[in-house]
């Protein structure tokens, strides 16, 4: 049986339209100069609307800081799922969650860090923010999911790991120490942490 499809009206085609030109002018500043660097004019006039418009959007430079790097996370946490599908050991399966997450992240350093600061410290109500909080979760679920390929490790203990393993990987790409360290090499510093976590 066919599913009746409602057509998308012009009015969403537009809003639709205009997110994605929001979207694109604030990745491609925000990449190209860093997000301190840039002003919502800036990005309102390359995307070709008014502020007024783009504040209907997201209300702060923030807010458009999580749009454009929750597009992103989205991607690399799929990756990341994706890759881990055929690791059988539990911490290579976490690393290969977590990688993609952290290179995402690290696109622009600055950039990746302010993003977890929103994330930590922003507005719980605003959408954007709310979607990157999901984003956490569902990388947290996914950490418990292959932490249960150990069978000493039931679903409770699992979900209590990932969301300490979660705070590993938000200290390890956001420290100011680590700013200048690669994303190998981040990824080999949770790793550790991860392994002494799980040894037991």
């Amino acid at each position: 049986m066919a599913i009746d499809t409602q057509p998308v009206g012009r009015r969403e085609r537009n809003k639709q339209d205009k997110l994605q030109r929001i979207t694109a002018a604030a990745r491609e500043l925000f990449t190209e100069h860093g997000v301190d660097d840039v002003t919502t004019q800036q990005i309102a006039d390359k995307a070709d609307i008014g502020t007024g418009t783009l504040f209907l959007y997201a209300k702060n430079k923030g807010e458009l800081l999580l749009l454009v790097q929750n597009s992103s996370y989205v991607d690399a946490l799929a990756d990341g799922r994706a890759a881990a599908e055929g690791v059988a050991d539990p911490l290579e399966a976490v690393v290969a969650i977590i990688r993609p997450v952290v290179k995402c992240n690290r696109v622009q350093i600055d950039n990746g860090r302010t993003y977890l600061r929103e994330i930590v410290f922003g507005d719980p109500e605003e959408p954007h923010h709310r979607e990157a909080l999901a984003l956490t979760v569902q990388t947290e679920e996914a950490v418990a999911s292959v932490l249960q390929r150990d069978q000493r490790t039931g679903p409770e203990d699992a979900a209590t790991l990932a969301h300490v393993i979660s705070a590993v990987m938000f200290v390890s790409m956001a420290a100011t120490v680590n700013i200048a360290l690669t994303v190998d090499e981040i990824v080999d510093d949770i790793r550790r942490q991860v392994q002494a976590l799980l040894a037991r």
